[in-house]
């Protein structure tokens, strides 16, 4: 007599980040959260030419990309991209994902940015989640977060960031978003 089993699959996770630092405390985060995640430590002026190419070689479900970032002027020119100093990377790195993968909701979601971040604009390019609406300086856990989120929840459920903005620091002022599926299986076997 067979019998079935199950395996539940979370999400396969691709990092970027600009710092050394701060990639070697989101391995460790998601090692120690049982998470399927690759981190990379690419400057963010190397993000956009680098990422279709880790795309195509990990196939990841969820891509964050993260740095560092500043508006040069403060309380000004929220609009203008030369504001910031590396919310163009984020923005091209998005493009570029997407250029990889158009649909929002087919497999990959995307999250981008860091403090201070252009946010508008990397939505605009084709982020699923991004920092920071505020312009405020967001929390290091914060798109580890919101990618373990989108890991472990079942894919037939789509996450809102009303379903996330309480574990986070700063909640939406921080980040926010347009939302996505979750990314989680459960395969079935017969034994």
């Amino acid at each position: 007599m067979s019998q079935e089993s199950s395996q539940i699959i979370s999400g396969k996770i691709l990092h970027l980040d600009g710092d050394k630092k701060y990639s070697e405390k989101a391995y460790n985060y998601y090692r120690k959260t049982g998470l399927n995640a690759i981190v990379k430590n690419i400057p963010e002026s190397k993000q956009p030419q680098m990422v279709y190419y880790l795309l195509e070689v990990y196939k990841p479900d969820i891509l964050v990309v993260t740095g560092h970032d500043e508006m040069f002027k403060k309380g000004t020119k929220y609009y203008d991209i030369y504001n910031y100093k590396n919310s163009k990377y984020f923005v091209e790195t998005v493009r570029e994902a997407r250029r990889y993968e158009k649909d929002y909701n087919a497999n990959l979601a995307i999250f981008a940015g860091a403090c201070q971040s252009y946010f508008e604009a990397i939505m605009a390019a084709g982020a699923n989640f991004a920092s920071s609406p505020a312009r405020i300086l967001i929390d290091f856990l914060d798109p580890l977060v919101v990618a373990q989120k989108i890991a472990t929840t079942e894919r037939y459920k789509f996450i809102t960031i009303d379903d996330i903005s309480k574990e986070l620091r700063d909640g939406k002022k921080g980040i926010n978003g347009i939302g996505s599926n979750g990314k989680l299986i459960e395969k079935y076997s017969k034994n």
